[in-house]
């Protein structure tokens, strides 16, 4: 499944009548509400994805862009500081870790 593809599909199993975004215009723009362990914190980070008809072009997590960041399947992967990411636009999950010292898992919509 291409990235476009998974986009549009999370958008229709979520409540969307059509998809959001056309090829040409091809922005997602997740809110993604994450909690933090060990220290039992919640925050919302906010994921921008920019893409066309055949790859990922952009991604701005909290408004910054990230050094590299890598798709494989449905899934974005990438890091922010010691923070590893990794958002699953198919299923609109959230998951993270500061080098094993601390993790994060939330909901994105």
């Amino acid at each position: 499944m291409t990235f476009a593809a998974a986009a549009s599909a999370y958008a229709l199993a979520h409540g969307a009548s059509e998809p959001p975004n056309t090829p040409a215009s091809g922005l997602r723009t997740f809110s993604c509400a994450v909690a933090y362990m060990p220290a039992r914190a919640t925050w919302v980070r906010t994921v921008r994805l920019r893409y066309d008809t055949a790859r990922l072009t952009e991604v701005l997590i909290d408004g910054q862009a990230p050094y590299t960041y890598s798709v494989i399947g449905t899934r974005v992967i990438s890091s922010m500081d010691n923070e590893r990411i990794v958002l699953d636009v198919a299923t609109g999950q959230w998951t993270s870790d500061f080098r094993d010292k601390a993790s994060g898992n939330g909901r994105c919509e």
